[in-house]
């Protein structure tokens, strides 16, 4: 599969990483759905996602391009909580931008979003965070 990237952020969650992955898994994925593996979900009425879950990562990939990607690893202070979010069309990879108004913004979507996210996990394990 070729992929470009397109946007990328990080941070560090001042607690271990299973302990992380387990928030991860909690406000990645939806109810019900396996903690790990190979699956689909339906995120809006009709259209549906590949989900991709690691002992190591969380991937979704949908519509004609997507794939976001959240990894973590040990870090000296916690784990590192790494966001990318990758073009990965196979045919009009060059029509993505267009489609998607150059993507203006695009960036600063993608690292306010996993901010907030980031802040959401640290809350809920009672830790500190810090964007990298």
């Amino acid at each position: 599969m070729k992929r470009t990237l397109l946007a990328e952020a990080s941070g560090v969650v001042e607690a271990p990483p299973e302990r992380v992955r387990e928030a991860l898994v909690k406000s990645l994925l939806p109810d019900g759905v396996p903690g790990e593996g190979r699956f689909t979900v339906e995120d809006l009425p009709g259209h549906t996602l590949t989900v991709e879950v690691t002992d190591r990562s969380i991937a979704y990939q949908g519509g004609w391009w997507y794939r976001g990607e959240w990894s973590y690893s040990r870090h000296p202070q916690g784990t590192l909580v790494v966001h990318q979010v990758y073009n990965v069309a196979e045919r009009l990879r060059w029509a993505v931008p267009l489609a998607n108004r150059l993507f203006i913004g695009f960036d600063d979507a993608t690292r306010e979003g996993f901010a907030k996210g980031l802040a959401q996990i640290g809350e809920d394990l009672g830790c500190s965070v810090r964007l990298a």
